[in-house]
């Protein structure tokens, strides 16, 4: 772990490279794109190779897609409380979803025009589902279970399979409850390359959604323009803004719980206005790390990835958070919402001592998936109305366009697009008659 204090003179300087850190390393990019090329050139048979060599499982195209037969089998061997944790978690994600569903609308700003916006859900999306160290159940449900909620009619699901060529059953469980309607036994690059481009089985998408490792966010980046794209985002990361009030056993825990996610690239940083906070943290993250069974990982984090900054006050504590833009951000102090109030960037807020990271990552309702390395200062997190296609109503009377013929003329002539003004020009000479 380590300590910095924001009275040092060279505070700022050793903040940067915290402010500014990658989404993932740059160079990847060549190796993604030879995969997403390979794939666009060669289809179902650049796929199966690639399966074989990054997932060593031996697929061919008939085998991508997940049957019925297998979700049904796959369903029997969930245990119940799990479905039951699945169920609940997924009507709160759908029931937050709602709240927040576009609406049509159209008013009248001046005499004979009307303007609005239409909204239409997608047709067919994309979400990948990480598989890697752990099965990501929640991110079924934090992705298909908001596009269906849009309205979307095709969720197509892609996530690595096992060396025997299986997908976890709670996952499986978790995307036919969600509304995914195919599942593709796909992983990392190639996977959302059969996504972006299509292959001779896989028809592609409109929009690609969810988290991935660096190459899996790589290809997202470089994808973008062929499909539309949630975010960019990168290893999971956590900032907790602590007073003197604060439980540092709480604040340890929350610490580790995103200190173990896999990569060892995720963050954890602590800014406190308590000096002792700083060793009373130290000590519980210590403690508690001894019965992890990530620790390995965790281990990784802790060295190079983990932050503890004294703060003068509240204030200056979250403009530090501001300046870092965590993807998740806990405001563990006497007055959170005065604190979330002076918060400019931020994935997600969690707000005093009982409100855990992991009640966002799995169950409170708004999506986890959300942005990092310092994006959420141009990105949010994904919402329902991601999954819209937005469209302006524009409608003009004769007697409201004449009055507006004249800017339309004028605005043609200084951008020097004679056809522009004629197509209003022309207007005004029918109306005459």
């Amino acid at each position: 772990m380590i300590r910095l204090d924001s009275s040092a003179k060279d505070f700022a300087e050793k903040m940067r490279p915290l402010c500014e850190r990658p989404g993932y390393p740059p160079e990847i990019e060549v190796q993604v794109a030879e995969i997403l090329n390979n794939v666009r050139s060669r289809g179902d048979e650049a796929i199966a190779e690639y399966a074989l060599k990054f997932d060593k499982v031996q697929l061919k195209p008939e085998n991508f897609k997940v049957t019925e037969a297998e979700i049904r089998e796959a369903s029997k061997l969930v245990a119940r409380k799990d479905k039951t944790a699945i169920n609940a978690a997924l009507k709160n994600i759908r029931t937050f979803s709602k709240e927040r569903l576009p609406r049509n609308w159209q008013f009248s700003p001046r005499p004979g025009v009307m303007l609005g916006e239409k909204f239409t859900p997608m047709e067919r999306v994309g979400v990948y589902i990480p598989g890697g160290t752990a099965p990501l159940v929640s991110t079924v449900i934090h992705t298909a279970g908001i596009a269906a909620a849009a309205g979307v009619k095709n969720i197509v699901a892609v996530t690595p399979p096992n060396r025997e060529g299986k997908v976890h059953p709670a996952v499986l469980y978790a995307m036919k409850k969600a509304g995914v309607t195919e599942i593709y036994r796909l992983g990392g690059v190639y996977g959302i390359a059969a996504l972006s481009c299509g292959t001779e089985t896989i028809r592609k998408v409109e929009k690609i959604v969810g988290p991935g490792n660096a190459y899996v966010t790589a290809a997202k980046k470089l994808v973008y323009g062929q499909v539309a794209i949630d975010m960019v985002a990168g290893p999971s990361e956590i900032l907790i803004v602590a007073d003197k009030s604060a439980n540092p056993d709480f604040v340890a825990a929350d610490i580790l719980s995103q200190a173990e996610h896999g990569s060892g690239l995720e963050q954890a940083v602590l800014v406190t206005t308590d000096k002792r906070m700083l060793k009373k943290v130290e000590d519980a993250v210590n403690e508690q790390k001894k019965s992890l069974p990530r620790l390995e990982t965790v281990e990784k984090v802790l060295e190079k990835g983990c932050f503890l900054i004294l703060a003068k006050n509240i204030d200056e504590a979250c403009k530090i958070a501001s300046d870092y833009a965590p993807e998740h951000l806990e405001l563990m102090c006497e007055n959170p919402e005065y604190a979330a109030k002076k918060i400019t960037a931020a994935g997600a807020i969690f707000m005093g001592q009982w409100t855990p990271e992991p009640a966002g990552d799995f169950c409170a309702g708004p999506s986890h998936v959300l942005p990092t390395a310092g994006s959420a200062k141009f990105f949010s997190g994904l919402t329902v109305d991601g999954f819209f296609r937005r469209s302006s109503l524009v409608k003009y009377s004769e007697r409201a366009i004449q009055r507006e013929i004249p800017v339309i003329e004028a605005f043609a002539k200084m951008e020097t697009l004679s056809a522009h003004g004629r197509s209003g020009s022309i207007r005004r000479k029918a109306g005459k008659k």
